[in-house]
C-alpha cells in the first residue's frame, strides 16, 4: 500500500473510522467520536507504542510526516519520543499555580475532600505566591503567605496553608522543577502555634446572647445564616452536610432527612427526625430559597449551587469584630464571649443532650457517630425513636433561648 494523498486524508477525515498508515509509522486516525488526528507507532525497548503527535485540522500531512521524521530520529539516538514528550508536558509547570494543578490532580484520587485543600490554595495561598514562577519563590514569601492569614484571625487556616506549601514544593522536588522546598524550615509555631484541643461548647447563655446579637446585625449576619445555626445546634449535623443539602432529601410531612452516605463525612447515611421547631424553620427556607434545588442557595453569582463553605464562620467572625482582607475592623459585638466556630455548634449540641440526659449511644447516633454492634442505617432499627425523642427535648429547650419562630428579625 501506497502512501496517503492529501486528498486522501482529507475524504478519510469525513469518512468511516478507521487507522490508516501513510509509512514510516505514521497513522491517519479517524475516531468514533472527537476529531481525526496523527498517531506515531514505534518499537522501544521491545516495546510497542504510539503517541499522538497532533490533530488533523493542526496538522498537515507534509508538516505530520515531518514531525514523525523528527521523532523517529530522536529514537535512533536513543531516546523515547513518549517519554520526552511526558517530559516536556511537565516542563509545563512553571510558576506556583501550575505545580498546585498537578499536585491537586493526585490528591482527587487520594483523598475523601480534595475540596478543601483547594479551597484554601485558592484563598489564602495563590493570590500571594501563585503566579510567581518556581525559579524565584523563596522563604520570605511564604512567611508573607502566613503573616497575611494571621493576620486575619484565622490560626488554624495559617497551620492547614503551612501544611500544604510544604506538600506542594515536595511535589516540585519530585518532578524534579524546583530544587528546594522553601516552605520546609517553617513549622507550626512560624504559623498558627499549637492548636488546643477542640473542647469549644456554648451555654445557654451563650447560645441567647448569640442569636440576640445576629438579630440585631440582621445586615451582616443574614437570615439563611441565623437558621443555619438553629438547625446546626439542634440537629448536630456538620456544616457541610447541611449547607449543601438540598430539598429532595427532606420529606416535610414524615418530617424526615434522609442524609445519603455519599454526602456524610462519616460514609454513613442515616434518617434523622425532624421536630416541629425545625420544621417551621424548614418551612421558612423553602420559601426563602425561591425554587432553588438547595435549601441555602449561593446568593451571590457563583458556579457553586449552594452557600459557601466559609459564609457561616466569615459571618461569626465578623461579629466578634474580625473581617478577613480589611483594614478597617468591625466593632465586637460579642463582647467578653469567647470566640467560636461553626463546628463548635455541633459540639455544642452533644453537650446540650447530655446535659438533658440523652443517653450517650443516643447522642452519638444524633451526630451520626459510627456505633459498634449497630447494624442497618435508615429506618431499620437505629435509635431512631430516641433521637426523635431526644432532638425534641433539645429542639424545645433551644427554642425557649432564640423564640419558636427562630426569632424572627425585626
Amino acid at each position: 500500500m501506497g502512501k496517503l494523498t492529501a486528498k486522501e486524508v482529507e475524504a478519510k477525515a469525513k469518512g468511516k473510522v478507521g487507522r490508516f498508515a501513510d509509512g514510516d509509522g505514521l497513522y491517519f486516525v479517524v475516531p468514533k467520536s472527537g476529531k481525526a488526528y496523527w498517531m506515531l507507532r514505534f518499537t522501544s525497548n521491545k516495546k510497542r507504542k504510539e503517541m499522538t503527535l497532533a490533530k488533523y485540522t493542526d496538522l498537515s500531512l507534509a508538516d505530520a510526516r515531518t514531525a514523525a521524521s523528527l521523532k523517529m530520529q530522536q529514537l535512533r539516538q536513543g531516546v523515547d519520543p513518549l517519554l520526552e514528550k511526558r517530559r516536556t508536558e511537565q516542563g509545563a509547570i512553571k510558576n506556583v499555580d501550575d505545580l498546585f494543578a498537578d499536585w491537586q490532580e493526585g490528591n482527587v484520587k487520594r483523598l475523601k475532600h480534595p475540596s478543601i485543600p483547594a479551597r484554601v490554595y485558592r484563598k489564602d495561598i495563590a493570590p500571594i505566591i501563585g503566579e510567581m514562577k518556581l525559579d524565584s519563590i523563596n522563604a520570605r514569601d511564604i512567611r508573607q503567605v502566613l503573616i497575611s492569614i494571621n493576620n486575619s484571625g484565622r490560626p488554624t487556616i495559617a497551620n492547614d496553608a503551612l501544611a500544604y506549601c510544604k506538600q506542594i514544593f515536595n511535589h516540585g522536588i519530585k518532578l524534579d522543577v524546583i530544587g528546594t522546598n522553601p516552605a520546609s524550615a517553617f513549622s507550626v509555631t512560624d504559623a498558627g502555634g499549637i492548636e488546643k484541643s477542640k473542647d469549644r461548647a456554648l451555654t445557654l447563655e451563650e447560645l441567647k446572647l448569640f442569636f440576640q446579637k445576629a438579630r440585631e446585625n440582621s445586615d451582616s449576619f443574614s437570615r439563611d445564616n441565623y437558621l443555619a445555626c438553629a438547625l446546626l445546634v439542634v440537629l448536630g449535623v456538620r456544616k457541610g452536610e447541611l449547607i449543601e443539602a438540598s430539598w429532595q432529601e427532606f420529606n416535610l410531612e414524615e418530617a424526615k432527612w434522609r442524609l445519603p452516605k455519599e454526602r456524610s463525612k462519616s460514609g454513613v447515611g442515616i434518617v434523622i427526625p425532624l421536630p416541629e421547631a425545625v420544621l417551621e424553620w424548614l418551612k421558612e427556607l423553602k420559601i426563602r430559597s425561591c425554587g432553588s434545588d438547595y435549601i441555602f442557595p449561593n446568593r451571590r453569582s457563583s458556579k457553586r449551587p449552594c452557600m459557601g463553605a466559609d459564609t457561616l464562620n466569615r459571618a461569626i467572625t465578623k461579629l466578634f469584630g474580625r473581617e478577613a482582607g480589611k483594614k478597617k475592623q468591625p466593632p465586637n459585638q460579642m463582647g467578653d464571649m469567647e470566640h467560636f466556630t461553626v463546628h463548635d455548634l455541633r459540639r455544642t449540641c452533644r453537650s446540650l443532650l447530655a446535659a438533658q440526659g440523652t443517653p450517650g449511644h443516643v447522642a452519638e447516633r444524633c451526630l451520626n457517630h459510627k456505633l459498634k454492634g449497630v447494624e442497618g442505617i435508615y429506618d431499620r432499627y437505629d435509635y431512631f425513636e430516641e433521637r426523635l425523642e431526644a432532638l425534641i427535648l433539645l429542639s424545645n429547650r433551644v427554642t425557649n433561648v432564640i423564640g419558636e419562630d427562630g426569632g424572627l428579625m425585626k
